[in-house]
């Protein structure tokens, strides 16, 4: 027969608890906690910026700094809700729920969630341990402060549409803490950050974290290309492994570039949520980007009409998708090809596709050839497109040149492909009316 638990009497102990751990100062814990920080994590720690942003290497100490925030968090604020996140629930559990329930005094803890990964403290806060693979979860909570740890795994709209504003209310501080993971939204935020008062960065690698012996990190620096190994031991934001456009860096970026007033090439990708391209100018033998379209749920008929209302009695000439020669999305069941021909722009298109791995070789002849020489920029602005060379890889385990389209980015270096190959393609000639003829 089950033991019935008498709820007077359980009651009772737990006022005792409580009482006893009143007559506990937290000073004394939360010394020895900060004790217990190297001298590298006492730096992001006596930062006075509300939101920090700590890029550091393997092995650094980043989840015992992470814990070790959230507990003196929770102490110093009574009633409070403090939230570690990471990219998902198995991982919150298996990073640093063990971790946390050792860092804490028993002392403390009123009760523990096994489930939840919750822990209640004596002074009324609570600090809970999350997942972020379904952040609309998380939307109504009013957050007193939290730490983001692997932020770089992390989907960028958890941090912007659900943590930032829980925080609002409160004005809690933030913590992002994360090992590069290529140049994604975490790279991006790191520039941004660095130029906004209330944001501190800070970066070190795996061997100034003090945990890893130095030969330790030598034998990884022997095994590892150097690409993963300044990534992961010397938290170096890094190209993605698998790059499409490996060359393509800050040199192909110039603020320089402008529209010369000549004929407005437009380099399209039809696609269903979004419709993407680039816009630019031919400069002699070099291709200047210096603008693109991104109209969310539209259609031919009307970014045709924007582009003809912004520059009325300019040549347009676009390079679309080959495919739209055949994909009717207009009422009146006209082509792709058809409706861009009807606003009096030029469109250059061969009749059949491009071959996938010919669009990629050309565009990288032009973001950097055998020799050196650079033939493409692109304006600061054209944000999408810069996203797109940086970023787009290759599908892992697939075949050769069979690319990675999860993120859904590739739509511009697309639309771009569509205007190299047919302008600048060193290994096609033109042969009247936008076709082409293989030289190899």
């Amino acid at each position: 027969m089950p033991r019935l638990i008498d709820p007077i009497a359980a009651r009772l102990a737990q006022l005792e608890l409580e009482q006893e751990a009143e007559a506990l100062d937290p000073t004394g814990l939360i010394s020895k906690l900060y004790a217990g920080l190297t001298t590298t994590q006492r730096e992001v720690w006596d930062s006075s910026s509300r939101f920090r942003l700590l890029i550091a290497g393997r092995r650094y100490g980043k989840t015992y700094l992470c814990i070790t925030r959230l507990i003196v968090w929770a102490l110093e604020k009574p009633g409070s809700l403090c939230y570690y996140c990471t990219q998902s629930y198995v991982s919150a559990k298996q990073i640093a729920w063990r971790q946390l329930k050792a860092m804490l005094p028993p002392a403390y803890m009123v009760k523990t969630n096994e489930t939840e990964l919750s822990v209640e403290l004596v002074n009324g806060s609570r600090i809970q341990l999350k997942g972020l693979e379904r952040p609309d979860s998380l939307r109504g909570t009013s957050l007193s402060a939290v730490v983001v740890d692997e932020a770089a795994y992390v989907r960028q709209e958890a941090w912007e549409m659900v943590l930032r504003p829980a925080l609002s209310d409160q004005c809690g501080p933030a913590w992002f803490i994360s090992t590069p993971a290529g140049l994604n939204w975490l790279h991006e935020l790191w520039e941004q950050a660095q130029d906004l008062d209330d944001w501190s960065t800070h970066s070190y690698t795996t061997i100034e974290g003090g945990n890893v012996p130095p030969e330790e990190v030598e034998a990884a620096r022997r095994t590892l290309d150097s690409r993963t190994f300044l990534q992961e031991f010397e938290a170096s934001f890094q190209s993605l492994s698998g790059r499409v456009y490996p060359d393509f860096n800050d040199e192909n970026i110039s603020k320089d570039i402008k529209d010369t007033g000549g004929v407005i090439m437009w380099g399209t990708d039809f696609n269903v949520s979004v419709l993407a391209g680039v816009l630019g100018s031919r400069v002699g033998d070099t291709l200047h980007i210096w603008d693109e379209v991104s109209v969310m749920q539209t259609n031919t008929d009307e970014v045709c009409a924007m582009l003809r209302e912004r520059f009325k009695g300019r040549k347009v000439v676009a390079y679309p998708d080959p495919t739209g020669s055949a994909r009717r999305t207009s009422a009146a069941g006209r082509t792709d090809h058809e409706i861009i021909r009807q606003y009096g722009f030029g469109c250059v298109s061969p009749k059949a596709p491009w071959a996938v791995k010919d669009k990629i070789n050309a565009t990288n002849s032009m973001i950097r050839n055998a020799s050196g020489q650079i033939r493409l920029f692109v304006h600061p602005r054209c944000k999408n497109t810069i996203k797109a060379l940086r970023n787009v890889t290759y599908k892992q385990g697939a075949d050769d040149y069979v690319i990675d389209k999860s993120a859904g980015i590739e739509h511009w270096s697309d639309g771009l492909g569509y205007l190299i190959m047919s302008e600048f393609n060193p290994l096609y000639e033109r042969a009247g009316k936008g076709t082409g003829v293989r030289l190899y």
